[in-house]
Order: C-alpha cells, then sequence, then structure tokens
C-alpha cells in the first residue's frame, strides 16, 4: 500500500544559502573605465569576444544566436548576482554597449 505525500521536504540547516549581490557597477557607469567605455562604444563585437575569452567560453560564443545573453546569465549565476533572464535580455537589447562594458568591468573586478 502507498501513502500520499502531505508535505514537501524542507530544508535544514545544512542546506546551502547563496547571498545574491549586485553587480559592482551600475548598468550606465560606462565612464568608470574609458578605454573598456570606448571599445564597447567603437567595437562592441571586440569587447563581446574579449569577454567571452576572459569569461572561459570561446571568443566566437558572441556570434551564436543567444550568446550574448548566455554569457551575462552566465556571469550572473557564476557570481550570485541578482537579476534575471528578462533583465539581461533588456540590457542587451536596448543598451547593448553599457551591458558589455558592464560585463568587462565585472570580470576585471573579480579577477
Amino acid at each position: 500500500m502507498s501513502y500520499p505525500v502531505t508535505s514537501q521536504p524542507q530544508c535544514a540547516s545544512s542546506c546551502y544559502q547563496t547571498q545574491l549581490s549586485d553587480w559592482h557597477t551600475g548598468l550606465t557607469d560606462c565612464c568608470n573605465d574609458m578605454p573598456v567605455c570606448l571599445c564597447g562604444t567603437f567595437a562592441p563585437l571586440c569587447l563581446a569576444c574579449r569577454i567571452s575569452d576572459d569569461f572561459g567560453e570561446c571568443c566566437c560564443a558572441p556570434y551564436l544566436p543567444g550568446g550574448l545573453h548566455s554569457l551575462r546569465t552566465g556571469m550572473r549565476e557564476r557570481y550570485h548576482i541578482q537579476g534575471s533572464v528578462g533583465h539581461d535580455w533588456a540590457a542587451l537589447t536596448f543598451c547593448l554597449p553599457c551591458a558589455l562594458c558592464q560585463m568587462a568591468r565585472e570580470l576585471k573586478i573579480r579577477e
């Protein structure tokens, strides 16, 4: 005879809890790092390739459909940064140079 589950297992004190943080710099703080800002403004695909390479991915990843979104989401997951896929999509769709500069600054700070 089987017994129905009447309650879900709860997280004990030994569960791994992560603290979410924010990006170290804001989306519009592009001028905090002038070389990154200039590269993001005038050569965004070159900056995207550098970000991908620094993050440990193939430098061709930004050229793949959804590649930049995957990089940004992966960066948020690796560094436990608050946000969502929707926020990543909006930043990369409407503020691509600023989002790339933010990602490059974050990698520079974290290394």
